[in-house]
Order: structure tokens, then C-alpha cells, then sequence
């Protein structure tokens, strides 16, 4: 089988490895694509670190961009040399989740140990969230990628298959925002100031950004927050509530971080909603009042990807992109080569970045 190198995972906690690997090529229903940029998501780091367990080893990157390189038999509607987003969302289509309009969800099971990645003696090599992208090709599913038009970088358009449709579709899709309404976001890193971006989009009233910085909030600002407020203080939720007049019709929790969950109740108005969208560890526990959710009308749900339908989703923040709507190339914090992961890694870790970019040469 070709090989390629790729950041290899083997032991949580520690750095990855860059070393070469096999990919198969794909068959029936799956895509080759070369990769030009992989995004650095707090999910795979999250893997890597083993706040969710797995198999080991494994190779990590679900936030990808590239062209298609090969076909298998069963692939239609895409051509070699198209530049596509490559996603996590694998989807059968056939289950009930995918009936019903919901891929993310998708009932059909993947088992990674057995996907197009191996170890050069033949060895078993996971291929994580289905993707395995922190490599210079990947092996996917066609459901899994969504064709793009020419001319969009490829660091940009990686950013579209999770933080982006994940920020914008918790606003568009989970909470189905209406003009006028009020919104917190609470974290502002890149999923948050999608968040954000996603309520100026939707004709949000007010926009209250929240976090530990100010120089974070000056950031939220630009990217369409209208009022800010530290975390650091006692009660956050008295400054954003008189700086919306009211209470939020929709919270959005977009770090994994425990306080932010236990707290976010306490910024809602009635009836108002708080969509957890950050992902804690595994085993981590949040507490709430009961009571006074049920009393004033409220409700809290969860959204995974922004229960984005990738083909229907990508294409429009395609084109508000090409607008200048929605705002991308700003997201990025910094560009990286595939060896210096272990170091993009740490970066993203101090908290201060947007989104970390692994550039390869074919992009």
C-alpha cells in the first residue's frame, strides 16, 4: 500500500509522533483526498489527551481541505481534482437519524480499527472521528465531503468542517435564532466567536460575549459581539443582563469548561434556552437548579456540530464567506507544517488561539 506521513498517536497524554503509514486505497463509496490544511479542534486534543478514551494508535484531525486524488467505484457526483471540506459527519443516509434529516446522528456504526490506515508492518492504526486528517491524504466516505468552489484557500475552507458549522449551527439550526432576540455566548475561542458570528448573522438584538480576558472580548467584538463580560466577576450574569435590559433567549456553552454549564441557567430570560455545545471529559458533572427551570419556562439541549446537514450547510457559508459575511481567514491564529503539531497543539492549548492551521505543501 502508498505510504504518507502522518501524526501518530500512541500514547495518551503524550506528543505525537510523525512517522510514515499506509493508506489503502479507496473503494465503493469512499474519496482519496490530498490534503492542503487540517484545523487543530480542542476535540482532538481532548482524544489525544484521553479526557474520552479510545483505541491507540491512532491518528487524530478531523478539520480538513484538499483535493480529491482518487475514486472508488461507487462514488458519484465527484470528480478527481475537486477541491472539497472533509468532514467527521459520516452518514448511511438509510437509518432513521439520516431519514429524518439528522446525519450527525447517524446510527450506522464505524469502526475505525478496521478503516484504511495501517502501521508499515501491517499493524493496526485507528483512524479517528472516521477522518484520521492529521496526515498528508486521508481515505473517507463521499458523505463525509462537500465539493467547494475554486479559488478558496485551502486553510480557510478547513475551518468550515467543524468549528464553523459547528458555531453557526447551534445559533441557525439547534437554537433557530429569530431577528431581534438576545444571545450569551459564554467562551469565545473558535467555536464561540462562530457562535457569535452566527447571531449577528441571524439578526441578533444584543450579543453578549463571555470570558476570562478582555483582550478575548475585544476579539468577540470584532466579530460581532456587542457587549462583553469577564467571567472573572462574581456574578457575570447580572453585568450581561442589564447590558441586554433582559435575561438571553439562547445561551450558548461553547467551552468544556464545568463552571460554564453550572452557571449558565442563571443568564436565561423565560422560556429561554441554554444549548451546551462545548464537550467536557468524560465523567465530568455539571449541577442546576431544577426547580427554577421548570418555574420560569426554560430548557437546556445539546447540539452536536451544530446539527449541521453538511451538503445544505457548507454551500451557503460558501457563498456568505465570498460575501464577506462570514468571516474565516480571521479565525486562523496561526499556520503551522505537519512537524510542528506537537507544538501547534501546545499553542491552542494556552487558550489564546482561534484556530491553529497544519499547512501541506499542496496547498
Amino acid at each position: 500500500m502508498p505510504r504518507i506521513k502522518a501524526a501518530v498517536c500512541h500514547s495518551f497524554g503524550a506528543p505525537l509522533t510523525i512517522e510514515d503509514v499506509e493508506l489503502r486505497a479507496p473503494v465503493a463509496d469512499e474519496v482519496e483526498v490530498t490534503l492542503g490544511a487540517v484545523a487543530i479542534c480542542h476535540s482532538d486534543i481532548s482524544y489525544i489527551d484521553g479526557g474520552w478514551g479510545g483505541s491507540l494508535p491512532a491518528v487524530y484531525g478531523h478539520e480538513a481541505a484538499g483535493r480529491i486524488t482518487a475514486l472508488g467505484d461507487g462514488v458519484r457526483g465527484l470528480s478527481v481534482g475537486d477541491s472539497v471540506v472533509v468532514t467527521l459527519i459520516r452518514s448511511c443516509g438509510i437509518c432513521a437519524s439520516c431519514a429524518a434529516g439528522k446525519p450527525v446522528f447517524c446510527e450506522t456504526a464505524y469502526d475505525g480499527d478496521h478503516g484504511p490506515l495501517a502501521t508499515t508492518d501491517g499493524g493496526k492504526l485507528h483512524q479517528a472521528m472516521a477522518c484520521g486528517a492529521f496526515a498528508e491524504k486521508v481515505v473517507v466516505d463521499q458523505s463525509q465531503v462537500v465539493r467547494l468552489p475554486e479559488g478558496i484557500a485551502m486553510d480557510a475552507a478547513s475551518l468550515l468542517a467543524c468549528g464553523v458549522i459547528t458555531g453557526v449551527g447551534a445559533v441557525v439550526n439547534a437554537a433557530q435564532l429569530r431577528a431581534g432576540q438576545d444571545v450569551v455566548v459564554i467562551g469565545t475561542g473558535g467555536v464561540g466567536l462562530n457562535a457569535i458570528q452566527g447571531a449577528r448573522i441571524a439578526g441578533a438584538r444584543r450579543i453578549v460575549a463571555v470570558d476570562m480576558s478582555e483582550a478575548k472580548l475585544a476579539i468577540a467584538r470584532d466579530f460581532g459581539a456587542t457587549d462583553g463580560v469577564l467571567a472573572t466577576d462574581p456574578e457575570p450574569w447580572r453585568i450581561a443582563r442589564k447590558s441586554m435590559g433582559r435575561g438571553a433567549d439562547a445561551v450558548f456553552v461553547t467551552v468544556g469548561a464545568i463552571p460554564a454549564f453550572d452557571t449558565a441557567p442563571h443568564y436565561l430570560a423565560k422560556g429561554g434556552r441554554v444549548l451546551l455545545v462545548g464537550m467536557p471529559h468524560s465523567g465530568a458533572m455539571s449541577t442546576y437548579e431544577p426547580v427554577m427551570i421548570a418555574a420560569l419556562g426554560q430548557g437546556m439541549v445539546g447540539t452536536k456540530m451544530g446539527d449541521t446537514v453538511i451538503k445544505r450547510d457548507i454551500p451557503w457559508m460558501v457563498d456568505l464567506y465570498q460575501q464577506g459575511r462570514l468571516k474565516l481567514d480571521e479565525l486562523i491564529s496561526g499556520r503551522w507544517r505537519l512537524e510542528q503539531i506537537n507544538e501547534a497543539i501546545a499553542d491552542t492549548k494556552t487558550g489564546s488561539a482561534r484556530r491553529n492551521v497544519i499547512l501541506f505543501s499542496q496547498g
